[in-house]
C-alpha cells in the first residue's frame, strides 16, 4: 500500500516542476527489437506519463548514440543517462557479470533467469562494486529464451557442427561450439545478418524471436534447430552515476517503477514472440528441425561440468576472486524466482510485473540506492 500511495503523489509532485528534463537513452537494437520496444520505447512513454510530462526519456535506437561496443564507456562518460549493456562485449571491464552469463548456459528457466540476474545486480555488493568501478549502476536485466541453432544449412546432430563458423555470446557457448568441432565467432548481434548473407558465418546461435523482432534473421537464414542452448543476460539497464544521484527520490521512484514494467514486459514478450517466430519462419519456407537425442545427450553432457568448473576458470582466465559465492547466490535466487513464478500467466505482463515489483522493486529504496 506504501508503494501505491507513493505512486499516486508522484503526477502533482513531479508536474509542477518549471519544465521537462530531457534525458538520453542509448539501444544499440532496432526499435521493435523486444529488448527495445518495450523497455526503452515504451519505458520512455510510461516514465513522461508518471512524471506528468516532467520526465522525458529521449532513445536513440540502432546505435545511433553509442554502438554496443563501447556503450559502458558511454554511459560512465555521461553521453548518455540510461542504456542496455551486454557484458559480453566488455570482458576485460566486467570478468564477474561475465562470469555469471556463463551459468545461464545451464539455466532451465529464462523468466527466473531474467529475475535471478536482476535482484543479484541489484542487491549483491560484489557486482554492485564491479558496475561502479565502471562507471554505472545496474538497474536492471534481461534473459533471452533458450538459444538455438539458426543456420544457412542444416544442423540436426553433433557431427553437423564441425567446421562451421557459428556467432555465439559468451564464453560457456564458445567453448561448446569448440566441443563439437565447430569455429565460434564472435560479433555483435547487428552484424549477425550481413555475416549469414554475406557467408563470413554459417550459423548463430540465437533466441528465436530474432527471426522476425529487429534482427529479421528469417529473411537470410534457411534453417532453425530447437536445441535449447541455455539463456544468455544482460543489463537492461545501466545508468549514468550523476543522472542518478542528481535526481530527486520521487522522480527516481518513477524511473524504478517504469524499469519493473519494461523488465515484465520484455520478458512476456520474449515468451509469446518464440513460437510465433518459429511459426512464421515455417510459413516463410525455412526448415524447422528437432535435434537428435544424440545432440541432446551431448548437450547435456557438456551442461554438467559447466558449472562445476566455472569458478576455478574464471580465476584464472579472468582474474578475478573466487567467484563461488555470487554463482551459488545467483543459483538460490534462480531457484526463489522459479518458485515465485510458478503460477502465473505468462503471457499476462501485468501479472509477472506485480510478482517483480512486489518481490524486488518496491523493496528497493530510491533514497539510498545507488547514492553509497
Amino acid at each position: 500500500m506504501k508503494r501505491l500511495l507513493l505512486g499516486a503523489t508522484l503526477l502533482p509532485l513531479l508536474a509542477g516542476a518549471a519544465s521537462a528534463e530531457t534525458y538520453q537513452a542509448t539501444n544499440w537494437m532496432a526499435p521493435a527489437h523486444i529488448l527495445n520496444e518495450f523497455p526503452y520505447q515504451e519505458f520512455a512513454k510510461d516514465v513522461a506519463a508518471a512524471s506528468g510530462g516532467a520526465m522525458e526519456i529521449e532513445v536513440y535506437s540502432s546505435g545511433a548514440l553509442v554502438p554496443a561496443p563501447t556503450t559502458m564507456q558511454g554511459l560512465a562518460d555521461g553521453v548518455a543517462q540510461i542504456g542496455i549493456v551486454y557484458p559480453g562485449y566488455t570482458p576485460s571491464e566486467l570478468p564477474l557479470n561475465n562470469t555469471i552469463n556463463d551459468m545461464g548456459f545451464v539455466a532451465k528457466d529464462d523468466l527466473a533467469a531474467a529475475f535471478a540476474w536482476t535482484e543479484l545486480g541489484l542487491t549483491n555488493k560484489k557486482v554492485q562494486a564491479e558496475w561502479s568501478k565502471n562507471g554505472g549502476i545496474f538497474a536492471g536485466g534481461y534473459s533471452t529464451p533458450f538459444y538455438n541453432f539458426i543456420c544457412m544449412s542444416e544442423i540436426v546432430t553433433p557431427a553437423d557442427v564441425a567446421g562451421k563458423k557459428v556467432r555465439v555470446a559468451g564464453t560457456a557457448q564458445t567453448e561448446w561450439i569448440q566441443s563439437l568441432g565447430g569455429v565460434p565467432v564472435s560479433v555483435p548481434i547487428g552484424d549477425v545478418y550481413s555475416g549469414l548473407e554475406r557467408g563470413s558465418i554459417d550459423c548463430t546461435m540465437s533466441d528465436p524471436t530474432n527471426l522476425d523482432k529487429g534482427n529479421k534473421f528469417w529473411e537470410v537464414a534457411k534453417t532453425v534447430n530447437t536445441l535449447p542452448m541455455g539463456v544468455v543476460v544482460g543489463a537492461t539497464y545501466v545508468m549514468n552515476k550523476d543522472f542518478w544521484v542528481g535526481l530527486e527520490p520521487a522522480q527516481r521512484r518513477v524511473i524504478l517503477d517504469a524499469m519493473a514494467t519494461g523488465l515484465a514486459r520484455s520478458q512476456v514478450a520474449y515468451h509469446v514472440g518464440v513460437q510465433a517466430a518459429l511459426e512464421g519462419s515455417k510459413e516463410r519456407g525455412l526448415k524447422v528441425t528437432e535435434p537428435t537425442q544424440e545432440m541432446r545427450d551431448t548437450l547435456a553432457a557438456f551442461q554438467s561440468q559447466v558449472a562445476s568448473k566455472l569458478p576455478a576458470k574464471a580465476m584464472a582466465e579472468r582474474g578475478i576472486d573466487d567467484p563461488t559465492d555470487v554463482l551459488n547466490d545467483y543459483t538460490e535466487l534462480e531457484a526463489k524466482w522459479t518458485g515465485l513464478l510458478a503460477d502465473v500467466d505468462r503471457t499476462d505482463a501485468d501479472a509477472v510485473a506485480a510478482i517483480l515489483k512486489a518481490n524486488l522493486y518496491d523493496k528497493i529504496d530510491e533514497n539510498s540506492f545507488g547514492l553509497e
